[in-house]
C-alpha cells in the first residue's frame, strides 16, 4: 500500500492528511466503511505482475479441495515436464483464480485528482477518550498545494503588504466612509482658523474609531496617534481650511456658505486621511512604533504649519509625508521628485512718499509716481541680469496705485507683488534685492520708500524641498500601489506650500495624486470656481497615506 502523505500537526494536536480528512474524527465516533474495516488492502499489480509468487501462494488458503487440486496439478505437470507453453498456461489459470479471489480485497493506486479519506490515528488509536473531551477538539483541513497559513504581519515588506492595504481601502465600508466625510466638508466650507465643524467632525471620527488625540492646536488643529505609542514616529498630514471663492459648480453637495468653496481639494485631503486612519487601526497590531496624524488649519492663509509645529505637532516625529491633489495628473497618477518641489513664495508692499503737487507744474512736486516707475522696471532686472538662468526665480509686479485724481500728482504711490524661488538661498537674496532697488531707486527721485513683507502675518513660505530618502520611499510605495508606469517624476512648480515649514524641521516628502478626468470635467485648476475633483482617489489616497506610514515603521522600527 501506498504509503500517505506527511501528517500535518492541525489545531489542539488533531493530526490530518494531506487532502480531506473525515472532520467527524475528532468530535464523535470514526465514521468508517465496510471496506474501511478489513486489513490493509493488496494492490492488484502485485499479482498481475508476477505469477511465478502468486501461484504457489495458493496452496496456503483455505480453498475447496477441487481448487487446491487444480492448482497443484497444473504447478507439477508444468514444472516436470517442463513444456514452457504448459507452464504458461497453468500459471496464467491459476493467477487468474487467485486474482478473483483477492480482487475485493485490492485497491487501485490513487490519481492526483482523487480525494482520498484518511482517518486521523489519534481517534482510533490508544485508549478512546471521554466526549467531554472530544467537543473541546478542534480540526481544521489543510490542503497540500497550501502550506497552514500563518499571520507573518509582514516582517518584511512586500508587495504583498502593500495590495493588503489597498484591498482596505478599496473596501466598501473605507470607500462610503472617505465619499461621505469629503462631502459633508465640501458642503460646509470654513476659512483659515475657522475650522470649528470641520475639526468636530474629525474628531466625531476619531472617537468613534477609538483613537486618540490632542486638541487644539493652532486652535483648530487636531494631533492624533495610533500605533505602540513609542518610536519611531512617523507623521501623515492634512489640511482642512476652505478659500473665499463662490462655487460655480452646480451639484448635490455645493457649498452652502456664500463666498466660500473647498476650491483646492482640501476637503478630500481631510477624508483621505481620515481613511488611512480607519486602514492604519484595522492594522494596528503590525504598527512598529507610532503614526502621527496631523488635521491642519490655514494652509492657504495664515501659516498653519508654522502655529502646529509651535504647539507641539512635531514632537518625537522624524519623519513626515503629505499629499495633494492635482489637475495635472489623470486620476490615480501618484508623482513626485526628490529635492525641490515648491518654489518659496513671499509678497511685499511698498509705499513711496514724495511730494504732491499739481501736474501742470511738475518742478513744485516730488513724483512718487516716476519713482515707483523706476523701481518697476528695475525689479525685472534682478531676475534677468543677477540670478543664474539654471535657477529659476520670479519677481512680478502685481499692483500699482498711485490714486485716480487726474490732475494731481500724488504724494504716495503704492506698489505690490509676490516673488519664489526654489532654494531658501536664492529666496531670501531676492527678498533683499527687492528691498534695496526699491528704496534705492525711490531716493534717485528724491523720494523715500517703506517696504513690508508681511513677515508678522506669516506670509513668507520656503520652499518646499523633499528629503532623498523619504522621496524614494514615497517611490517604493507609489510602485507597489498603482505599478512603475502610474508613477511620474513630476517637474518643480512655482507654486508654495505650508508644507514647507514642517520639511525646515524633520525629513519630508510631498506628493500628488491625479484628479484629471474629463468626462466629469474634474480639468479645472485649484483656486478655480469650477474647480472639481475625481472622488475615485479617494480610496487611493487613503491607502497611500496609510502604506507610507505603516512600511515607514516597518523599516525603521
Amino acid at each position: 500500500m501506498e504509503d500517505p502523505p506527511p501528517a500535518i500537526e492541525g489545531l489542539d494536536g488533531c493530526q490530518t492528511g494531506s487532502s480531506t480528512y473525515f472532520s467527524t474524527c475528532c468530535n464523535s465516533e470514526p465514521l468508517l466503511s465496510p471496506r474501511a474495516q478489513i486489513p490493509p488492502p493488496l494492490p492488484t499489480f502485485l499479482f498481475l505482475s508476477f505469477p511465478l509468487i502468486s501461484t504457489p501462494l495458493l496452496l496456503l488458503l483455505p480453498l475447496p479441495p477441487l481448487l487446491y487440486l487444480s492448482a497443484t496439478q497444473s504447478l507439477v505437470l508444468s514444472l516436470c515436464d517442463m513444456d514452457f507453453p504448459r507452464l504458461l498456461v497453468s500459471l496464467l489459470i491459476s493467477n487468474v483464480f487467485f486474482s478473483v479471489l483477492f480482487f475485493p480485497f485490492a485497491e487501485p493506486i490513487p490519481s492526483a485528482d482523487e480525494d482520498r479519506s484518511i482517518i486521523n490515528p489519534s481517534c482510533c488509536l490508544g485508549p478512546k477518550p471521554s466526549s467531554a473531551v472530544r467537543k473541546n477538539w478542534t480540526c481544521r483541513s489543510v490542503t497540500p498545494a497550501s502550506p497552514p497559513i500563518t499571520d507573518s504581519g509582514c516582517a518584511v515588506w512586500s508587495e504583498a503588504c502593500s495590495e493588503a492595504v489597498l484591498g482596505l481601502a478599496s473596501g466598501p465600508e473605507t470607500v462610503e466612509l472617505v465619499r461621505n466625510i469629503r462631502r459633508k466638508i465640501h458642503a460646509n466650507p470654513e476659512l483659515a482658523f475657522e475650522e470649528f465643524e470641520t475639526s468636530k467632525l474629525i474628531r466625531d471620527e476619531l472617537d468613534r474609531m477609538e483613537i486618540s488625540y490632542k486638541y487644539p492646536l493652532a486652535t483648530t488643529g487636531i494631533r492624533a496617534w495610533i500605533g505602540t505609542g513609542g518610536p519611531p514616529f512617523v507623521a501623515i498630514r492634512a489640511d482642512m481650511d476652505a478659500l473665499p471663492i463662490q462655487e460655480a459648480v452646480e451639484w448635490e453637495h455645493k457649498s452652502k456658505v456664500a463666498g466660500k468653496m473647498h476650491a483646492c481639494g482640501h476637503d478630500a485631503h481631510v477624508a483621505m486621511l481620515i481613511g488611512a486612519a480607519k486602514i492604519l487601526k484595522t492594522r494596528e497590531h503590525f504598527l512598529k512604533g507610532t503614526v502621527v496624524l496631523l488635521f491642519q488649519p490655514a494652509e492657504e492663509a495664515g501659516n498653519g504649519a508654522k502655529r502646529m509645529i509651535g504647539d507641539g505637532a512635531l514632537e518625537n516625529v522624524e519623519a513626515i509625508f503629505a499629499v495633494h491633489v492635482s489637475h495635472m495628473h489623470p486620476t490615480g497618477i501618484i508623482g513626485s521628485r526628490p529635492g525641490a518641489l515648491l518654489a518659496g513664495c513671499g509678497f511685499f508692499r511698498a509705499v513711496i512718499s514724495g511730494q504732491r503737487g499739481r501736474a501742470g507744474n511738475p518742478h513744485h512736486s516730488v513724483d512718487p509716481i516716476l519713482a515707483a516707475s523706476a523701481a518697476v522696471i528695475s525689479l525685472q532686472g534682478i531676475v534677468s541680469r543677477e540670478a543664474n538662468p539654471m535657477d529659476s526665480q520670479v519677481v512680478s509686479v502685481t499692483s500699482f496705485n498711485g490714486g485716480d485724481n487726474l490732475d494731481m500728482i500724488p504724494d504716495t504711490v503704492v506698489l505690490g507683488g509676490t516673488f519664489r524661488a526654489f532654494s531658501n538661498t536664492s529666496f531670501y537674496s531676492l527678498l533683499q534685492r527687492i528691498k534695496e532697488v526699491i528704496v534705492e531707486q525711490a531716493s534717485v527721485f528724491r523720494c523715500s520708500a517703506m517696504v513690508d513683507f508681511f513677515e508678522k502675518e506669516s506670509t513668507i513660505y520656503p520652499p518646499t524641498v523633499n528629503d532623498e530618502k523619504m522621496y524614494e520611499h514615497v517611490r517604493k510605495v507609489a510602485i507597489d500601489l498603482v505599478g512603475p508606469t502610474n508613477f511620474r517624476v513630476v517637474p518643480p512648480m512655482m507654486g508654495a506650500e505650508d508644507f514647507s515649514f514642517y520639511s525646515q524641521v524633520v525629513p519630508a516628502a510631498f506628493f500628488y495624486v491625479g484628479i484629471r478626468n474629463e468626462t466629469l470635467g474634474s480639468i479645472h485648476t485649484g483656486h478655480s470656481p469650477y474647480f472639481i475633483i475625481d472622488e475615485d482617489v479617494l480610496p487611493l489616497g487613503a491607502a497611500a497615506h496609510a502604506t507610507i506610514a505603516e512600511r515607514y515603521l516597518n523599516e525603521h522600527g
